[in-house]
This record gives structure tokens, sequence and C-alpha cells, in this order.
């Protein structure tokens, strides 16, 4: 008897240990439920179960653009970037134009931003900002800094050095540094920041400026964002920006608005901006804008002072080497800064930055 008994128990613990080697090769007979299952599971968070299911399902059914995007979704959530990439890079191979596919890829790329491959670079850049009326001004900023990508996000640190020439009743020529602290921070797989401090000991520049800004990536290419800006001259100034984003297979579009608390009430400001990627790194943006409230961090004072404006921009980025990045722009700006008074205003940047160190 006691021998069935252990022949029984034996045949238990076989099929226990099969059971579950048997269901991880039964044939998938639906794929969309499947799809919907996994996607549950991922979205509570159980990545490792949703990871090994999705590449059953994707290995079943190749063909399947839907469940390759949402494998590469999940192993991006698991911040596998590298591996993530790939998976949508192979169904862009067969379906280049895929919209899903391109805003997958777009946001895995923007969640992957603290996993670049350079750990630390330089960077130096130009910019200049003039006008005519009511007086000739010419104000430049040249800056250089050092940046490094840590396991948060990458952080920036740097000096501005302004020289301002006004022709007036009475000429103005001065120099005056800033001194810069900026960071990219990532708070989780669907946010991250920007935070600044600068610093000058000058007029021109803002003695104090700090600025946050927080994103919160959507699904299907969408993100949201808000943030302040203060700046310190001879008073305090605050700028609140509120912003929506939309990536659209090869292309990024963005409005953004701002809003400056003035004692008389409120100011605003909005802009539109449109970019064309040609790789990772290569783009083309336009924008264009309206309003008198800022939307830049060095000529703030002059643009509180103007009544009406609107702006036009353009940019270009490029990775001349896998080392060296470069990116200029120009803008036009139609500028009412008295009443019924108008004036042309000119703009202009360059910037490079050269990796020191690759992870």
């Amino acid at each position: 008897m006691n021998r069935y008994i252990l022949l029984f128990i034996t045949a238990v613990i076989i099929s226990s240990l099969s059971f579950p080697a048997n269901l991880l090769s039964q044939q998938i007979t639906n794929p969309e439920t499947e799809y919907l299952r996994i996607r549950s599971l991922a979205f509570e968070g159980s990545y490792d179960s949703a990871a090994l299911a999705a590449r059953k399902l994707v290995n079943e059914y190749p063909g399947y653009g839907d469940a390759r995007i949402l494998l590469g979704r999940i192993l991006a959530w698991k911040k596998d970037y590298k591996q993530a990439l790939a998976v949508i890079d192979t169904l862009l191979q067969t379906e280049p134009d895929n919209p899903d596919a391109l805003s997958a890829k777009r946001d895995i790329s923007q969640w992957s931003k603290g996993s670049t491959p350079v750990a630390t670079d330089i960077r130096a850049g130009y910019s200049f900002d003039t006008f005519s009326e009511p007086h000739n001004r010419f104000w430049q900023v040249f800056n250089a800094g050092a940046g490094h990508r840590f396991g948060w996000g990458p952080a920036v640190a740097g000096i501005n050095i302004g020289n301002i020439n006004i022709n007036d009743t009475v000429s103005i020529h001065k120099t005056e540094m800033q001194f810069v602290a900026e960071a990219w921070p990532t708070l989780t797989n669907k946010n991250y920041a920007y935070l600044a401090y600068a610093f000058s000991p000058g007029i021109y520049f803002p003695r104090h400026r700090a600025a946050i800004e927080i994103w919160q990536i959507l699904p299907d290419g969408w993100a949201i964002s808000a943030g302040l800006n203060y700046y310190y001259f001879s008073r305090h100034i605050f700028i609140a920006g509120l912003s929506v984003e939309k990536y659209i297979s090869k292309y990024w579009f963005s409005v953004k608005g701002f809003v400056y608390f003035k004692d008389n009430g409120p100011t605003t400001s909005f802009f539109m901006n449109a970019r064309r990627y040609f790789n990772n790194t290569d783009y083309l943006q336009a924008g264009i804008g309206t309003g008198t409230a800022p939307d830049e961090p060095f000529d703030v004072q002059t643009d509180l002072m103007r009544l009406s404006a609107y702006s036009f921009r353009l940019t270009y980025n490029t990775a001349l080497t896998s080392k060296l990045t470069i990116r200029a722009g120009a803008g036009y700006s139609r500028e009412e800064h008295a009443e019924n008074a108008w004036r042309n205003r000119f703009e202009g940047n360059v910037s490079f930055i050269y990796a020191l160190k690759m992870k």
C-alpha cells in the first residue's frame, strides 16, 4: 500500500513541476486577448512577467506590430533602453512610417536622456540680441562650461560673460559675468525636471535667477509641463509657464504659454514650435510667438518694457561626429516698444558640445 502511495505522490510532484513548462509552451490562440492581458500586467508594475509574455507573443506573431511596440515600452519601463530601442527599430525596418512605433521610439529616447553614452563634456557658445530704436543697443553673451551625466540625470555648470553697448544720449559699454548651474533630474520613468540657479554681481544680468519645470510624459507621444521662473534685479519677478507637447512620426510640436505677474495684472505670451527630426540627434526647429512675457533667461528687463511683440525663430541641431554637437539659431521680432512705436529686433546664437568621456 505504501508503495502505491509513494508512486502517487511522485506522479503528483512530476506533474506539478512540468505544468508551468507546459503552460508556457502552450500556443497563443488569441493574440488580441493576450496583448490586453500583458498590457494589464505591465500597468500593474509586473514588468518581468509582462516582458516574458510579450516576447513570447512577438515570437509567435512576429508581424504583430502593436505587440512589438508594447514589448519595447515594457523594456523601457525596466530602464533597458538599449534593448527597447532595438525592438522598436526592428519594427521600423519593415514599417518605417508606423506612427505608433515612431512615437514609442521618441518616448524611449526621451526617457533615456540620462542614459546617453556621453558621460562628461565641455561646451561653449555665443549669442547676440540687437535693436536700433529708440537707441542702438547690442547685447552679446559668451558662455563656457562643463556637463556631466550622473545616475539621476545630467547637470551643467558654467559662466556667461555679457557685453552690452548702448548708444544713446549717454553711451554705455559694460561687461558683466553670470555663474550658472542647471540640472535635468529623472524623477520617475514618466517624469523629469529642469532646475536652474544663476548669480551675477552686475546689473544687466539678473542678480538672482532660479527656475523649475516638471514634465509628465503621457501615452501616445503626449507630454505636459509646468514651471516657474524667478528673477531679481531691483525687484522680484515671477513668470509661470505651461506647455503641451506631442510627437507625431518624425515631428515634435509644442505650445507653451508664459504669464508674467505684474502689480497691475498679468501679461501673457504664447509660443508654438515645430521640430523635424532627421535622426536621434539632428533636427530643424521653427517657432513663432506673440505677447510680452519673456521666454528667455538673459534680456528679461528689455522684454518686460515692451507693449507688444511678434517673433519668429529658426534652430538647427546636428552631431558632426560622435563627440561633437553643434546648434545654431537665428530670430526676428517685431516689437512695440512705446505707444504706436515699433522696432525690428534681431538675435542669433551658436553653441558647441564636445564629449570628453564616454560611458
